[in-house]
């Protein structure tokens, strides 16, 4: 079996061309998916003193690359790594990963350093060594917990918990009189290098609540911790309350800002609608005006069809060609007033006299 190296582990990389899953590629060393099922134990960690040594057999500290071909099941490389684990963090975490992945077959065990050495050594810690020791028992990668654990590695103690090789980080740590409290460890060809996380410890986490203190004591005092409890004094309290109610306005107002620039967003696309509907409706108002009343709309239509029935109604009729007409005489014949007779005539108008009587009668009959 390939053992499952710190560097295989840590070489995962991401590329925005990649084919893999979130832009990997198959190189980048991605294990493979598993079936669902639980990884996590069921228990914590033992405790060293609660743990039982043979100690019949012989201590015979395995080398590198003995660790690295593979152990027997029953005899794991033992591999210790050591801290002070406050505030226990993905960083404390992902080192313990790696320790427990250097060999194929590891067994990590894990000393945790009592308040007195810490505070005296190191400085204060906002867990006390019980919690400590509590968190670490917790991880999965953990096998057994060493309570108590030295500030500096004596071989008695490594010979004791029979450890094969120590694994911390390979930057120097001054501590205890001493420029590297590992410089013996790395001589005696005992040390397995790991690597730090970036951008997460326990200081920086401790940062974060110093730099921002009245926050944090401002939310602890909304959840019900007393002012006491929190080493807070009266002032401050009434100070952190007033800041409280102005958040509360100020987020009032927010709210009432954002829910007016919703308002004036909507009147905004409610009115571009109304406009361009209105658009639409002008649109067809003019197109039916024009041509109703355009220069070759409806009503011109009209108006000329309604003239020419009213010229037709208004105009005589003509009399057909076909009827009889009346023959007049050019103008009637004089006669002498108070008189019936006509006067004396020649002989050559008398027949033309005689006719024009005969006229006159028969005009006055129609008369």
């Amino acid at each position: 079996m390939e053992p499952p190296t710190s560097s295989r582990l840590n070489s995962r990389k991401r590329r925005k061309d990649g084919s893999g899953p979130n832009g990997a590629t198959e190189l980048d060393g991605i294990p493979p998916k598993m079936s669902r099922r639980s990884f996590g134990l069921r228990e914590p960690a033992p405790f060293s003193d609660e743990v039982e040594i043979d100690y019949s057999k012989p201590y015979i500290r395995v080398t590198y690359e003995e660790a690295m071909r593979g152990t027997p099941l029953d005899r794991p490389v033992r591999v210790y790594a050591d801290g002070i684990f406050d505030l226990f963090h993905s960083g404390h975490a992902r080192a313990l990963m790696q320790a427990k992945n250097l060999f194929p077959n590891t067994y990590l065990i894990v000393g945790v350093c009592s308040d007195e050495l810490t505070h005296n050594f190191k400085g204060f810690t906002v867990m006390n060594e019980n919690e400590r020791y509590d968190a670490v028992q917790h991880c999965r990668y953990v096998d057994e917990v060493v309570r108590n654990a030295p500030w500096t590695l004596t071989p008695e103690f490594l010979a004791e918990h029979r450890i094969d090789f120590v694994a911390h980080d390979d930057i120097p740590y001054s501590s205890a009189g001493s420029d590297d409290v590992y410089k013996h460890i790395k001589e005696a060809g005992m040390f397995a290098p790991t690597q730090r996380t970036e951008g997460i410890s326990t200081s920086d986490i401790i940062t974060r609540i110093v730099r921002d203190y009245d926050v944090y004591a401002r939310r602890n005092l909304q959840r019900g911790y007393t002012a006491k409890e929190l080493n807070v004094s009266f002032i401050n309290e009434k100070k952190y309350h007033l800041q409280e109610r102005v958040d509360k306005v100020k987020k009032r107002v927010k709210d009432v800002e954002e829910k007016s620039k919703e308002f004036v967003q909507k009147v905004e696309e409610k009115s571009i609608d109304l406009i361009q509907k209105w658009e639409e409706k002008s649109r067809e108002f003019i197109g039916n005006f024009l041509e109703m009343f355009g220069p070759e709309g409806a009503l011109k239509h009209m108006l000329k069809e309604g003239k020419g029935r009213m010229l037709q109604a208004i105009s005589p009729k003509q009399s057909p060609s076909s009827s009889p007409t009346h023959d007049r005489s050019p103008s009637p014949s004089f006669r002498w007033p108070f008189s019936t007779k006509t006067p004396p005539s020649s002989p050559a108008n008398r027949s033309r006299n005689e006719s024009a009587v005969t006229y006159d009668i028969s005009e006055d009959e129609e008369d």
